[in-house]
């Protein structure tokens, strides 16, 4: 069995929830997770930051103006007026839930709640048009397996022992429809598995259910050798090993949630990227094989914060390294990168929540620099094979670029520089023109 995602873009439209629906069925059994329409999250996200100011009447306002935009959903959706009804019904129960949140303490169990309305919606009324179209298709409710622990982590084992349960559960089908995103906490409640995290959802029930391939369907090929934004004449990538995407979809390429290589790279299930728009393109294949040597991408992750530590109690002593990272776990900020020397070290965050408590408490240990408004540029391959040479062909790429911090030897797979952000389109544009075939 496959187990196949649809981003927001994919079910956005009456007409792209039918072209989705024209790819899965092909009579193969499968699992389809689906994330909410787009812009459904962004707006209960809107919602609730409206709800947690107390401002109930522009909290209301939105939440009409969003549900008459299902009505019309539902209107176009269905050819029957029995199943228009049922859409509707789908929408106004949903939408209950949200509007009983306007009233009373509005606290974080509630806002999850209300986040998890739009895949709700966007997989109950997709279940609706399969079966009206006659395909043998049943709903896989996801918050009776997907769960995450006490450290907001995926409860793998939970997930694989409720994941077959429920689909027994359920019978037989050979579709099977089911929510990205939402899940169970430790406590039972409603949560979610963070922004982008549909992918992260398919990955994990792939992982449960042993599943063939995992493949996720975006509006775009696949992976890119650089970011076409920036970059002009950029090429897909045909193929990746798992540690080459994990560090291309970490620092930036956001085709791919980050965690989602981990757990098809544990049970060895390779990964495709897939184009809804254009669904006859092979995409971009991730495995345990690297396809060879060299280097194959750049990615760039922005809103970096770089930290400089800097004291005379480093010289020639022992703890002092263990005792900066202690401060940043009791703030749960994780560290990007990290560079030393005898008497500094300087390392990057992307989560300045805390930054001012972490500062406060790194004081003590010597004098602090902040830089922010930084970016992260990745340079991902099997670099092995091209060790000899490989760290000065990239420097000679980046002459005349300001580099504010280097990483290189952690990782077979990267190298990393720190560049302001105000140098992301020149260091990219270096980059490709030195390092990539593509370049001009």
């Amino acid at each position: 069995m496959k187990v196949l995602k649809f981003g927001g873009t994919s079910v956005g439209s009456p007409e792209n929830m039918r072209a989705v629906m024209k790819i899965i069925t092909d009579g193969e059994q499968k699992i389809v997770v689906l994330s909410a329409m787009s812009g459904t999250t962004n707006a209960l996200v809107e919602i609730s930051g409206f709800l947690r100011k107390k401002n109930r009447d522009t909290a209301g306002m939105l939440i009409n103006k969003l549900q008459s935009g299902y009505k019309e959903v539902v209107n176009n959706l269905f050819k029957t007026e029995e199943n228009k009804k049922k859409g509707q019904k789908i929408v106004k129960t949903s939408f209950n839930t949200i509007k009983s949140f306007t009233s009373g303490k509005f606290t974080q169990a509630g806002e999850n709640t209300i986040l998890a309305q739009g895949e709700l919606i966007s997989t109950q009324l997709f279940t609706l048009l399969m079966v009206e179209e006659g395909y043998d298709c049943k709903l896989l409710p996801a918050l009776d397996f997907m769960r995450i622990d006490e450290d907001k982590m995926a409860d793998s084992q939970y997930i694989r022992n409720h994941a077959e349960r429920i689909i027994n559960e359920v019978g037989k089908a050979t579709y099977y429809i089911t929510q990205g995103y939402i899940c169970q906490n430790a406590t039972g409640e409603i949560d979610n598995l963070q922004r982008g995290g549909s992918d992260y959802t398919a990955s994990l029930i792939g992982a449960a259910i042993d599943a063939e391939e995992i493949q996720i369907w975006t509006d775009i090929d696949g992976f890119h050798n650089n970011d076409p934004r920036f970059v002009e004449n950029t090429q897909k990538i045909e193929q990746l090993s798992f540690y080459e995407a994990a560090e291309l979809a970490y620092f930036g390429a956001k085709i791919l949630h980050p965690q989602t290589v981990f757990p098809a790279r544990v049970q060895d299930i390779p990964v495709r990227l897939k184009n809804t728009m254009n669904p006859t393109d092979s995409g971009t294949l991730i495995t345990s094989e690297s396809s060879g040597a060299g280097i194959k991408a750049v990615a760039a992750k922005d809103g970096i914060t770089a930290i400089k530590i800097r004291s005379d109690r480093m010289l020639m002593a022992y703890g002092f390294l263990k005792n900066v990272f202690k401060i940043f776990e009791e703030f749960k900020t994780p560290i990007d990168m990290i560079s030393t020397s005898e008497v500094a070290v300087s390392l990057t965050i992307d989560n300045t929540e805390n930054l001012k408590k972490i500062v406060g408490e790194l004081d003590k240990y010597g004098t602090v620099e902040i830089d922010r408004n930084m970016t992260i540029i990745c340079i991902v391959g099997d670099i092995i094979g091209e060790e000899r040479g490989f760290a000065s062909k990239v420097f000679s790429a980046l002459d005349g670029i300001p580099i504010r911090m280097i990483s290189y030897g952690g990782s077979r797979y990267n190298i990393s520089v720190l560049v302001p952000n105000s140098h992301k389109k020149n260091t990219l544009q270096a980059l490709s023109k030195n390092l990539l075939s593509n370049g001009d």
